[in-house]
């Protein structure tokens, strides 16, 4: 069994890796420009050039996944000539700093010709000064640097260049700059060591956005798995103990009627019954993140939506499991032996029974969080879905790649789990 998970471990680092690059050359062969995505259509092309060069878009797509696999932080402490570090400020965000020999942060600022050095005292003010010496000459002769900048960048600075530089500023608009950076590296760790970047945008870290969505979504799928398994599986063999009666055509049916309509026509109607005719719950909206926990009615009607979609399906799968294990020869040999129904049923049927919707279920588990795509969008809810459909629509590729790593886990994660309650249920099966 150790071996069986190793080698399941090591498919699923081995899937992560052809995802990222699929995804991400998907992403970039897409029609759609991210910074008009991002901006808005009526940016101009000196702003959306400007952009593009900020967020590091202008570099090869070779070395964009490197930075995103890998992180930049190592080939930019090769441009600086100094080790670089990433800290947390007193307001909780993460800000990038170069590590002078003393073991004390240093940042940079061009001002006119002039380099200045923000150094960061641990017991006292930032000390700032002149650090005009680091200027080098390029092989014409001009004067550049390589410096960590005030927007967590690695930049190179060229004297005498005269770029402008659009960035945009929420309550001001876009802001102006001239002498900017000819070059930038926007720093990250990389998500192999659990940095993916920012989000082109909103200009979150990834990681912190996908921790708060993917806890909303693990809620709302919790709560449709938690209300829909029981209740599936008690009416599923029912409907196989029962075969044939009305009550087994009547729960047959149903479960087919609701497996066949998708989850946004079912939240659709939902929504005009619950929400606009009878009042009763809060239908499509745009929620904060934290909202799930603050308006627990909210999530009524999606987990209904994903309960009666995903109800149907496996109500039928575990009818179908159940009248052939009533139909086995053993179970006949077992009413010959004179053994009650009730043990029969519940000492043999059921265990035996299980073993066909355990698969299902955990094969539906993939099916459940691209059904919570749709169904986060219909409703606006705040989930992993919505941030994965958000990103896809603004080419937002930091995000869309992590997003993808975290589907590609449950999903390998969940066959794993899958093949270890397997092995309980039926000690035959053996893993080498």
């Amino acid at each position: 069994m150790a071996r069986f998970i190793l080698r399941r471990l090591l498919l699923l680092l081995l899937t992560m890796l052809l995802v990222s690059a699929a995804v991400f050359l998907i992403t970039e062969s897409s029609p759609g420009n991210v910074a008009r995505n991002v901006l808005g259509s009526f940016v101009t092309q000196e702003q959306e050039e400007s952009f593009l060069a900020q967020m590091g878009l202008d570099k090869p797509v070779y070395l964009r996944y490197t930075y995103w696999l890998l992180g930049s932080d190592w080939h930019a402490s090769q441009k600086v000539g100094l080790p670089l570090r990433r800290i947390r400020s007193e307001d909780g965000f993460q800000e990038w700093w170069a590590e002078l020999q003393d073991g004390r942060l240093i940042r940079w600022k061009l001002q006119g010709e002039n380099i200045l050095a923000v150094v960061r005292n641990p017991d006292g003010p930032d000390e700032v000064f002149t650090d005009n010496d680091r200027w080098e000459l390029d092989e014409a002769g001009v004067g550049t640097f390589w410096g960590v900048s005030q927007v967590n960048s690695a930049v190179k600075w060229r004297k005498d260049t005269d770029t402008t530089v659009w960035s945009f500023v929420m309550g001001s608009g876009w802001m102006q700059t001239s002498g900017g950076p000819v070059e930038y590296i926007p720093l990250k760790k990389g998500f192999l060591r659990g940095d993916p970047g920012v989000s082109l945008r909103t200009g979150r870290p990834v990681a912190e956005s996908l921790t708060l969505r993917l806890r909303n979504s693990l809620v709302l799928a919790g709560s449709a798995f938690v209300a829909v398994m029981p209740l599936a599986l008690c009416l599923g063999m029912l409907a196989g103990l029962k075969e044939g009666s009305s009550t087994d055509r009547i729960l047959s049916v149903g479960g087919m009627i609701f497996s066949v309509i998708p989850e946004f026509v079912t939240g659709i109607f939902l929504i005009l019954i619950m929400s606009m005719w009878l009042g009763w719950l809060p239908g499509a909206a745009v929620f904060g993140e934290a909202a799930p926990w603050q308006r627990p009615d909210m999530l009524v009607l999606p987990v209904l939506t994903l309960t009666l979609v995903e109800l149907g399906y496996i109500l039928r799968i575990t009818r179908a499991s159940m009248v052939e294990v009533m139909r086995s020869p053993y179970i006949r040999t077992a009413f010959l032996k004179g053994l009650s129904y009730r043990r029969i049923v519940f000492r043999h049927a059921v265990k035996n029974a299980l073993m066909a919707p355990i698969t299902v279920i955990m094969l539906h588990v993939n099916w459940l969080m691209g059904g919570i795509v749709i169904v986060e969008v219909v409703f606006g809810y705040p989930g992993l879905g919505k941030y994965l459909f958000d990103a896809a629509m603004s080419k937002d590729v930091n995000a869309l790649q992590a997003g993808s790593m975290v589907l590609v886990v449950l999903a390998v994660g969940t066959q794993l789990v899958a093949d270890i309650i397997y092995t309980f249920l039926n000690p035959r099966i053996r893993y080498g």
